[in-house]
């Protein structure tokens, strides 16, 4: 069952890193906030955030060294992907010692089904703000890209 869970961390990140390849200069940019709230840019790097706080809190070992983005950092496309590139491989990671009950990996009480489940929803629900926020902005991502994020059985 393992490798049915890595599988799919695999094919989330792909779909998270053709949408950062997608999108174009200046739709990493844009905001849709009017209080200074996250461009597309600092969206991508919150979702870095979000794994590298995971990483911390749960596979301490696979830890070290992952990027942090602060949330006021202006990161570029190339930033963004090297650092998603690096905490993806460290989440396999975490995810296959969780699984083989290795001291200092934990999962969410759910198990690792469970964790893989919260990391997919929590880049989706990003994934989808970026979409609506490039679109507004007269910066839509191309048509493939759009549909392209459903289709599991290609990413």
């Amino acid at each position: 069952m393992i490798d049915h869970v890595v599988k799919a961390w695999w094919t989330n990140h792909r779909i998270t890193l053709m949408l950062l390849d997608a999108v174009s200069d200046e739709g990493l940019l844009c905001t849709l906030s009017k209080r200074g709230g996250r461009n597309v840019a600092r969206q991508f790097a919150h979702i870095q955030y979000v794994r590298a706080l995971q990483l911390q809190k749960r596979a301490k070992p696979a830890s070290k060294g992952v990027v942090i983005f602060g949330p006021k950092d202006d990161v570029d496309r190339g930033a963004l992907r090297e650092a998603l590139e690096d905490s993806a491989g460290r989440i396999e990671e975490w995810l296959r010692r969780a699984d083989a009950k290795e001291k200092g990996f934990k999962t969410f009480r759910s198990g690792v089904p469970g964790t893989l489940g919260y990391l997919v929803a929590h880049e989706s629900h990003h994934r989808g703000s970026i979409l609506l926020t490039v679109k507004q902005c007269g910066h839509p991502v191309d048509k493939d890209v759009r549909f392209g994020i459903w289709d599991w059985n290609r990413a």
